[in-house]
């Protein structure tokens, strides 16, 4: 009596094919469906039958015979699934071209008068399709008519040489040399809150009152060592020209004498002034290095401010600005303790590139 069932197809594997599947089945990044499957066909290969490779993958013997045809029909292209079928479209391509060109050109004719830009709901009620679609062919095609941001290209006339002049400091500092990225953070307030601040609790947020207690301010002087990422800083009532004197100074007593120094700075007027040239005069190691009108981003002394606001002074209550002082300094110690460098990573013709982008299009 014949046996039931579909006859047993025999699987012959050229090289190329053996080494496919060898690597489907044990590549980590394979779906296991796919895996399975090139296990099943190497089975068959061996002269298995479909029962005992069913039992040694835990699959069922219909499966395996599924697949020894599958493969044998249409070779390794027949362990791939095929595309499934979807819903059909109820959206043709000019709604899509005209809802991302209605997104994209926020003129009068096209805009919503009572908004500068689109909303999901405004642009659905006018092509009579769901928001929900809107969303889709926004987030398609990268679209956030909600979101701007911010720009301001420096009318510096030595732009492009500061440039180049910073990213060389940042990416490949002279030798024998320390290089530090100084500034002022002026006016930091020692603020108390009106009422106890709350705790942080499961599923409520910590909670400060927003109004409070202005207990006077205080200047920090910081100077980022780049190479480091240690901070040497001074406080202050003030932030004239004689306090960024007495901070020159505070550095020069902490940089070792046989290094040259390379100090970045913004263009506040008090970097400039008769006697910041004189002491220059007298400490020919120093060296200033400015960044461009409106680049004091450049700064990367800016970074570890943020930092520090972030971190520290953000959602923080002082009493007095004795107790701010000594907030400031406790944290800039223990940053010392483990300082951390940021590390740049553009260069000036990336950084030339992005500008001239930005002065092509307003120049349209």
């Amino acid at each position: 009596m014949g046996r039931a069932g579909r006859p047993t197809v025999a699987i012959e594997l050229s090289e190329n094919e053996r080494e496919t599947l060898t690597r489907w089945a044990r590549r980590h990044s394979s779906s296991q469906a796919l895996a399975l499957r090139s296990r099943i066909v190497l089975g068959c290969a061996q002269g298995k039958t479909n029962l005992a490779i069913a039992e040694e993958l835990g699959c069922n013997k219909a499966t395996v015979g599924k697949w020894r045809h599958r493969f044998a029909a249409d070779r390794l292209e027949g362990l791939v699934d095929a595309p499934r079928p979807g819903a059909a479209r109820t959206i043709g391509d000019e709604v899509v071209e005209a809802i991302v060109v209605e997104t994209l050109e926020t003129t009068p004719e096209t805009t919503p008068e009572h908004a500068t830009h689109w909303s999901t709901r405004d642009l659905a009620a006018r092509h009579g399709i769901s928001r929900q679609t809107v969303s889709e062919i926004w987030r398609a095609f990268g679209l956030k008519p909600w979101r701007q941001d911010e720009f301001k290209v420096s009318p510096d006339p030595d732009l492009i040489e500061k440039i180049r002049d910073l990213v060389g400091l940042y990416l490949s500092p002279p030798v024998a040399a320390a290089v530090y990225a100084v500034d002022e953070k002026p006016q930091i307030q020692a603020l108390d809150r009106s009422a106890p601040i709350l705790p942080l609790l499961p599923t409520t947020p910590q909670k400060a009152t927003h109004d409070y207690v202005r207990n006077g301010t205080v200047d920090l002087f910081a100077a980022l060592n780049i190479a480091t990422g240690t901070v040497i800083t001074d406080l202050r009532k003030s932030h004239k020209a004689a306090d960024f004197l007495a901070f020159l100074n505070k550095i020069d007593a902490e940089v070792p004498a046989d290094l040259d120094c390379h100090v970045i700075l913004d263009n506040l007027s008090t970097h400039k002034t008769a006697a910041v040239h004189e002491w220059l005069l007298r400490h020919p190691r120093f060296h200033f290095h400015f960044t461009p009108t409106y680049g004091s981003w450049m700064n990367l002394v800016e970074r570890w401010f943020s930092a520090l606001t972030t971190k520290k002074l953000q959602r923080s209550a002082h009493r007095s600005i004795t107790a701010l002082a000594e907030d400031i300094t406790a944290w800039v110690e223990h940053w010392n303790t483990d300082p951390k460098p940021f590390v740049w990573h553009k260069t000036a013709d990336q950084i030339l590139q992005r500008l001239a982008g930005y002065c092509r299009a307003i120049n349209k």
